[in-house]
């Protein structure tokens, strides 16, 4: 991790808990936009409510943990609540009541995101499934990522019961036989509202009405993206005689969902799921996302205005007071190093920021990163957040996961499909976990009429009489929740009893976490050069610098997390 060099600390209140409904006043505009707010430190959360009516601005939710409110105000808001000493500033969250989708593609998160599944092209076989050994799960031949990590060994002693793992992430599929049986259904919840559109009339959720429940508000136990059902799978599929394994399978899963259905996460879900983690016994939790709209959140970017400048420095603060509350409260918390390729540590160009137009007409712009220390990416960059990057099958460091010499902690499996001996495409050496069924028929993965899997990235298992479905992804995602699973059998094997099952703090979750990493020395020679021979016939290459030598180091933090040796100190 990154320390910020902010000081956004808890908010003295002298008020506490839960999110909580309230009316401050009314807005003051025809267009109505709505607002995340932070209160400033010091600041009574009166003083502060008194400041968003003076703005203009009603309160809608209040995080009165840390100091955060909903607001839905005029377009206006944002300048006079920057203004206010009682308010860090505003963020921009969307437009209420946006217009109909235009058919525009939102391609600057796809483009982001792309990373994950950008091995699809082309023709391919699926791979073949070697026979389970004795005790393993029907899939288990398919999954190098465990045996890179040890998971099986120390699954024999530790397999994290008691333990409460909340995924952070886009939902959870609930129903999926393989993620079922662990399921908390009773604590899991959605953050999220789904958005039809942006500001510029270009589609992000889409239509409510098509929806399969025909409303924006999305159960607790769906997941119409993908990415958090994998990510859930990774950490805690049981030992069932389905499919694959997790990390620790005897872990609850706790959906606290804070993304989009379109893969966007936004400040205000964010920071509400992780004071709820730490307001319910959650002992880990995974984040394997950035907060949008900013890729990395500057703090006086001349390239910025006054009101983005305002708003990313609410972001940080927003987001480093949650982080603050759920980590003061017993979570542990993990993240994703990212897919953009690069050294967090050394200047930078952002020409993706801002990724979602909150007001009409607003567009990405270039912002050369010349002071890393300024620019933080949120929230893998906060304070008490455990940094992962991603490995191949051969243990290389992944040739789209961003490093950095003191901003990664450990590293883990997150796949790589290029990670071959001649560097062309392998659709195993990327990570299998569970697929929703009715998002596999949606992307043509599955023909419905017979259930049988038409696409090489995707597997399924009938072997118990019903039938489950996996696919393949890589990225740094894949990656964190190798490192969260690891984190709750150390929950497992070394907390004590609470009311919510095991307890251990985060401290010493991490102490362990990183201590037992499998140590991972930098390339030789310390740049290296990937070659990847894409299905099309073209090659690209790119070349990657390790800086630190022996552990810990840019590319492998502290090593290689390590599950037997986390659970046998």
């Amino acid at each position: 991790m990154r320390r910020l060099l902010t000081g956004a600390t808890a908010v003295a209140l002298g008020v506490t808990g839960a999110l909580v409904m309230a009316n401050s006043g009314t807005a003051t505009s025809d267009k109505e936009v709505r607002y995340v707010v932070a209160y400033a430190e010091g600041s009574s959360a009166a003083t502060a409510r008194a400041a968003v009516k003076a703005a203009g601005g009603e309160i809608v939710s209040e995080n009165s943990a840390i100091g955060v409110a909903t607001v839905t105000a005029g377009e206006d808001f944002a300048e006079a609540a920057n203004a206010s000493s009682a308010l860090v500033g505003a963020a921009q969250d969307r437009i209420v009541g946006a217009n109909t989708p235009d058919g525009a593609s939102n391609a600057r998160k796809q483009e982001v995101s792309k990373v994950e599944t950008e091995f699809r092209g082309g023709k391919g076989t699926a791979p073949k499934t070697p026979k389970p050994k004795g005790g393993t799960e029907p899939l288990s031949g398919l999954q190098w990522d465990m045996k890179q990590i040890h998971a099986g060994d120390a699954n024999k002693t530790e397999r994290g019961k008691g333990v409460r793992v909340g995924i952070l992430d886009t939902g959870v599929d609930g129903s999926h036989p393989d993620i079922a049986p662990n399921f908390d259904a009773g604590l899991s919840r959605n953050f999220t509202t789904d958005i039809p559109v942006d500001a510029n009339g270009d589609p992000v959720d889409g239509p409510c009405e098509d929806e399969p429940d025909a409303s924006c508000e999305d159960a607790a136990d769906v997941d119409e993206n993908g990415h958090g059902t994998h990510v859930a799978s990774t950490i805690a599929s049981p030992v069932n005689g389905v499919g694959i394994t997790g990390v620790a399978p005897e872990a609850d899963i706790v959906n606290l969902r804070a993304g989009q259905d379109s893969g966007y996460f936004f400040l205000q879900p964010s920071v509400d799921a992780l004071t709820y983690a730490g307001r319910h016994g959650i002992d880990v939790v995974n984040m394997s996302y950035y907060v949008d709209p900013w890729l990395f959140n500057c703090t006086n970017h001349p390239a910025d205005s006054a009101a983005d400048q305002a708003e990313q420095v609410t972001i940080i603060t927003a987001m480093q007071r949650a982080l603050d509350y759920a980590r003061g409260h017993g979570v542990t918390l993990i993240a994703a190093a990212g897919n953009q390729a690069i050294d967090y540590t050394k200047p930078q160009t952002d020409a993706s920021s801002p990724d979602y137009a909150s007001e009409p007409g607003e567009a990405a712009y270039v912002r050369d990163l010349l002071d890393p220390e300024s620019c933080v990416s949120m929230p893998t960059e906060g304070n008490g957040v455990i940094a992962v990057s991603a490995t191949g099958p051969s243990e290389r460091k992944s040739y789209y996961s961003s490093y950095g010499n003191g901003f990664v902690d450990v590293a883990a499996p997150g796949g790589d499909a290029y990670d071959t001996a001649d560097g062309t495409r392998d659709f195993a050496a990327n990570i299998l976990a569970a697929y929703p069924y009715d998002l596999a028929v949606a992307e043509g993965a599955i023909d419905p009429a017979t259930g049988e899997v038409v696409v090489p990235w995707a597997v399924a298992d009938c072997s118990s009489g019903e039938c489950s479905y996996y696919q393949y992804l890589q990225g740094t995602s894949m990656a964190s929740p190798h490192a969260a699973g690891v984190a709750a059998l150390i929950v497992g094997e070394y907390g004590s009893r609470d009311r919510s099952g095991k307890t251990l703090s985060p401290t010493k979750v991490e102490k362990i976490l990183l201590k037992s990493a499998t140590d991972k020395a930098c390339p030789v020679p310390a740049d290296f050069t990937y070659v990847r021979h894409l299905p099309d016939g073209s090659t690209r290459t790119s070349t990657h610098t390790c800086e630190g030598g022996d552990a810990p180091n840019g590319f492998y933090g502290s090593g290689i997390v390590n599950a037997e040796a986390a659970v046998s100190r």
